[in-house]
């Protein structure tokens, strides 16, 4: 956690790419064993690919979405309320995968 600077993550992607890229696939990792395949990819590929992690303090993280994320989700037929589900589960999987990855919280990597 020494590593970790607050200040720094506002720019994330000079600072932090490796250990944010490393969160996200430690998440669709562990997701994509336990569910769907082909609805975790699709919320991957089509929604999460344009979300943004920001460091709220206190080691807590937040993933914002783009506008109208269960409406990106195309090629696959699922349920709304599906989609739904497994963003939150997928999302909450994520900034769990962020603590970790810069060591508020230990766990299976």
């Amino acid at each position: 956690m020494a590593d970790f600077d607050p200040e720094k993550f506002e720019d994330k992607y000079v600072h932090y790419f490796n250990e944010l890229q490393k969160a996200y696939k430690n998440a669709f990792n562990r997701l994509n064993d336990r569910y769907d395949s082909e609805l975790i990819h699709a919320i991957d590929q089509q929604i999460l690919n344009e979300s943004e992690p920001f460091y709220e303090g206190d080691g807590e993280f937040r993933i914002d979405l783009p506008e109208n994320p269960v409406e990106r989700v195309q090629g696959i037929v699922v349920k709304d309320e599906k989609v739904e589900e497994m963003l939150d589960i997928y999302v909450e999987e994520i900034e769990t995968e962020l603590r970790r990855v810069f060591g508020f919280e230990s766990g299976n990597e």
